[in-house]
């Protein structure tokens, strides 16, 4: 009887051991109709996860790129969160592959982001819908609203804020900056200024959700979907407070927006609600860095405030987003290889913006450089607001109202550093301690 068990032990642990060498195997080659890029999965689950996430005291490319850019070249593959992924740093690829949306790839977030974006409706903004929301992002914060209307209310805002950050002591720059563009953008979205300010909560929201997606109490990603509630529940206040009162004469983007569910297909309350809370953290989480990253360079070079290239040369130092990421809706050959239908693609604009071939001392503040920048490097080697049909439709929003914060504060204002302000990337660019300045006025 003895001898019985101990065969059946044995039989159980050599087949848990044939399996769990098998899945290893699988996890470690994974199927392809082709040749996979180079890389390595990493350890199973984990993949390369952890890598990915650490720390760099420098603005430079972080090393988990640099390193396997060294190693593979500019293609390589790796495994993020769990899932297959492969990294493209070439920017003839990757300007290519942005335009075929809904042909070869789709619009895709890491589970973490999914989560609070609301993956399943935001990857449904395709084609005439994908379309209808553009023009509706671009009616209210494109070029014409912005000539006619927002630049003087960008204006009047920004030097209100200044004048009362001048009778504080010291100023939080990012954090403050995040609750004035949480008003302004509340404003133009929504016609309100909601009693409680959320632009502290998340200014700092995508940061946190650079981690494992664990909800569990105490965890970055716990807390960030905690942010996320509360701000989906004013926005949700607001919105079915505006449906109990349409028609209004307001006029912004909630009352379009409203104007036309029941004619919209996927235009739904549960959408709306989530638009609103996208483009909130959009507008805060972009701006708010860009504009702290350029008072940092140009308290230590205020001459370079002449030459509007300042906001170029900050979004291309910044590179304010951990990448592109887009999912494989058939298999794309590629340089020899293919990326297999299914799988994560990242295009990593840090690494095209950081290229010494072609920004000579890429990591210096150089506004002058843009001088000799021909169109077309820019338009496959600037890419800060993505490309394709599905590029940032805010982009000119955030230059102008970066460039108006600028000429506020340089015109009547005085900004002296009191300190902090050191950056590192994680995989996105952050500030390691506060940047504090002392506002007063000229």
């Amino acid at each position: 009887m003895e001898q019985w068990w101990w065969y059946l032990w044995f039989s159980i642990i050599s087949l848990f051991g044939a399996s769990l060498g098998n899945w290893i195997h699988r996890w470690r080659n994974p199927k392809c109709n082709g040749k996979l890029p180079p890389g390595s999965m990493g350890l199973p689950l984990i993949g390369e996860t952890l890598s990915f996430f650490v720390t760099s005291n420098s603005i430079d490319i972080h090393p988990f790129v640099a390193q396997r850019m060294k190693r593979y070249g500019s293609l390589f593959k790796t495994s993020l969160a769990g899932r297959p992924v492969v990294v493209s740093l070439d920017p003839d690829f990757n300007y290519f592959v942005l335009q075929q949306e809904d042909k070869l790839v789709e619009l895709y977030y890491m589970d973490s982001l999914a989560k609070l974006v609301h993956q399943d409706d935001m990857k449904n903004i395709g084609g005439d819908f994908h379309k209808y929301f553009r023009r509706v992002i671009l009616s209210h914060f494109g070029h014409e609203p912005l000539k006619h209307k927002l630049l003087s209310q960008f204006e009047d805002v920004i030097n209100h804020e200044l004048q009362d950050w001048s009778k504080l002591p010291q100023v939080d720059l990012k954090h403050q900056t995040a609750s004035m563009l949480f008003n302004t953008a509340s404003k133009i979205l929504m016609s309100c200024v909601p009693e409680e300010n959320l632009g502290h909560d998340l200014s700092d929201i995508l940061q946190g959700l650079m981690t494992f997606p664990v909800y569990f109490p105490g965890t970055a990603f716990y807390k960030c979907l905690k942010k996320k509630e509360k701000a989906l529940k004013l926005t949700s206040g607001v919105l079915e407070e505006r449906m109990n009162l349409y028609p209004t004469d307001k006029g912004d983007l909630l009352e379009k927006m409203v104007g036309d569910m029941g004619k919209e297909a996927g235009l739904t309350k549960q959408f709306v609600s989530h638009a609103l809370f996208g483009l909130l953290i959009a507008t805060i989480e972009t701006i708010a860095p860009t504009i702290t990253l350029a008072a940092k360079y140009l308290l230590d070079n205020p001459s370079a405030l002449q030459h509007l290239t300042v906001i170029n040369e900050t979004l291309m130092l910044g590179n304010f987003l951990p990448g592109i990421f887009r999912r494989t809706i058939a298999d794309i050959p590629v340089n020899g290889y293919t990326i297999p239908k299914g799988w994560v693609l990242l295009i990593i604009p840090a690494v095209l913006h950081l290229d010494p071939n072609t920004y000579e001392d890429p990591l210096a503040f150089n506004p002058w450089r843009w001088k000799n920048i021909e169109r077309n490097t820019m338009a496959k080697k600037f890419i800060p607001f993505g490309g394709g049909n599905r590029a940032c439709a805010g982009a000119e929003f955030s230059r102008v109202l970066v460039a108006v914060f600028l000429h506020v504060w340089f015109s009547k204002f005085r900004l002296t550093k009191i300190k902090g302000g050191d950056v590192a990337r994680a995989p996105l660019l952050m500030f390691k301690n506060v940047f504090y300045v002392k506002v007063s006025e000229k």
